[in-house]
Formats: C-alpha cells, structure tokens, sequence
C-alpha cells in the first residue's frame, strides 16, 4: 500500500509562487512514477506535470509549462510542484498521485492510469 500526503497550498496573490510537497509512504518511491492533477469546481480532473521513477524524464503541461516545475527526491521521498507567476486560472484543488508504470517523460498522464492518490490541497490565487 502506497499512502500519499500533500502540503503547501493556500492562499496566494496573482503572480506569486507556492511549492507543494506530497510525502509518500509505505514503498520506496524508486519504483513509481508520480505525477501532480489539479480539479477546480465543475471542471474534470487534469493532468499538470509527471516525473518518471529516476526524476530524469518530466513533462508539463502546456497551461503550466514555463512556470510550474515538478521534481523528486527519492532519499527524502517526497514529489516536489514549484508553482511561480501564478494565476487566477491555476485555482484548484492540487493532487498527487503515483503509478508503478514506466514513463518515458514525453506525453501527459491519464488519471485514470493512477493507481494511488493523495487527498489533496487547495490552492488559491487572488486577483
């Protein structure tokens, strides 16, 4: 079982930054991939960036790409989601989630290949 935790949401005015962090727990994060969604009131779950199991290979969506960076470190097991210029569009709740597949870093994940999540934070940002 694979148990993940996220922290570092809030409140924040537009153009400024957050870093999220989701703790995992219960396996050795070296044989996940993870990746960061996001969901805002009435709108689907959508995929925001995904780092492979070595943290090498990373992709980011084309709404974030620029300004959001997503990186790992095993030894401390934890998925890190820097979040700068920030805007009122990038209000939602930020989950992350990790799959044992392999990911080459070139192409957004599906939710519903997740196989574990966390329960969420919430960020938002003011304009």
């Amino acid at each position: 079982q694979v148990q993940l935790v996220e922290s570092g949401g809030g409140l924040v005015q537009a153009g400024g930054s957050l870093r999220l962090s989701c703790a995992v727990s219960g396996r050795n994060l070296e044989n996940f991939r993870t990746g960061w969604f996001r969901q805002s009131p009435g709108k689907q779950r959508e995929f925001v960036a995904a780092v492979d199991a070595s943290g090498s290979n990373r992709f980011h969506a084309n709404s974030v790409k620029g300004r959001f960076t997503i990186s790992r470190d095993n030894r401390k097991k934890t998925v890190y989601l820097q979040m700068n210029s920030l805007k009122p569009d990038d209000t939602a709740v930020y989950y992350c989630a990790a799959d044992r597949g392999s990911y080459s870093g070139s192409y957004a994940l599906r939710p519903e290949s997740m196989d574990y999540w966390g329960k969420g934070t919430l960020v938002t940002v003011s304009s």
